[in-house]
């Protein structure tokens, strides 16, 4: 890793409009040694846990909130509601900002206010281990500035140091599979009731989602061409079929309910740009798409989701509730038409 005192990287971020992320990934740094350098310059180090830190965020009132990965940035406007809070998993469960948060990977955060020609800018930052980005909140004109002071005050850490120590960043996790447990994981596939049992089930197989999906087979998974991943968000948007669209990392995952409103290519990304949901997908680093379907009691789950050429999870798409105004059917016939990827189909 290629060491920068905190004032060589504050001048890097004076003299660049580039985004931190682009910055970072330029100088060979984690994005996070970007913000540690602005304590004291418009930035204080704050607890990370979301237990202390969600309950004053939902104070702010209306907000962005930002979750990305390597291949996609989700964002979506509303309030932060109906938190819960948990050891391992934390949540807010509300129609614009729906959250699921793994707090052992909230470990470094900021609260940053930075000065710009059009006004100043108000974030929330938080970091994994390595500096990783995690999940960031962005105050919009509307947020309640009393509420933003006393966040500050009351969540500030004593150690406000303008730089910082990372660990390695975790390699991702290749494509686990088992063959010759192929049949268990089969057989008990289609006796689960709940889409969360998965994970449970291929931890004790010893497979992890990428593996299990290459050795299951049909009727269970098929494998889409990478063209799938256009062709799905065209069609979504197209039909006005509400979906659930997942997008995270190890330590958040955030959730957009309901239709796509606009859909707008750019080189090799792919942006949706609603009034309060925004996406920006790379369609150039998807490598593997599957259909899937898992038995839940309230019928299948059916979802497509793409990966990296590292086997990374760039996100998941569900067809919406019908409970909460989706069509069950329209969703099946939409995933049943992508196209599929041609040796599977050989």
């Amino acid at each position: 890793m290629t060491v920068h005192s905190p004032a060589d990287l504050r001048r890097f971020l004076a003299e660049n409009s580039t985004r931190p992320y682009d910055l970072a990934e330029r100088l060979g740094i984690p994005e996070a040694a970007l913000v540690a350098a602005r304590v004291g310059h418009g930035a204080i180090r704050i607890d990370p846990q979301p237990g202390r830190l969600i309950p004053l965020v939902q104070g702010l009132g209306e907000v962005m909130a930002l979750t990305r990965n390597r291949s996609c940035v989700i964002e979506k406007i509303g309030t932060y509601n109906e938190f819960h809070d948990g050891e391992h998993a934390a949540m807010t469960v509300d129609p614009e900002i729906d959250l699921r948060m793994f707090p052992r990977h909230w470990v470094h955060a900021f609260a940053v206010e930075l000065k710009t020609e059009t006004g100043t800018r108000r974030s929330i930052q938080i970091f994994d281990a390595a500096g990783d980005a995690v999940h960031k909140i962005h105050l919009r004109d509307a947020s309640d500035l009393t509420s933003w002071q006393a966040l500050c005050h009351d969540l500030a850490l004593p150690d406000q140091s303008d730089s910082a120590s990372f660990a390695p960043r975790a390699p991702v996790e290749p494509a686990k599979a088992s063959p010759e447990r192929a049949e268990a994981l089969r057989r008990e596939w289609a006796e689960m009731t709940d889409t969360h049992q998965f994970n449970i089930l291929t931890r004790r197989l010893k497979m992890n989602r990428l593996g299990a999906y290459r050795i299951a087979g049909a009727p269970l998974v098929r494998q889409l061409a990478v063209d799938a991943v256009p062709a799905l968000l065209e069609r979504v948007h197209a039909q006005g079929v509400g979906v659930m669209f997942f997008v995270g990392n190890m330590g958040c995952i955030e959730i957009h309910s309901g239709p796509i409103q606009s859909l707008k290519p750019m080189g090799p990304w792919l942006n949706i740009m609603d009034p309060r949901f925004n996406l920006h997908l790379r369609v150039d680093h998807v490598a593997e798409v599957w259909a899937v379907d898992k038995p839940t009691r309230r019928g299948p789950a059916i979802s497509v989701e793409a990966f990296d050429a590292e086997g990374a999870l760039i996100f998941q798409c569900f067809g919406l509730r019908p409970e909460k105004g989706g069509d069950a059917a329209a969703w099946a016939t939409l995933v049943d038409d992508l196209p599929e990827l041609a040796e599977a189909a050989a």
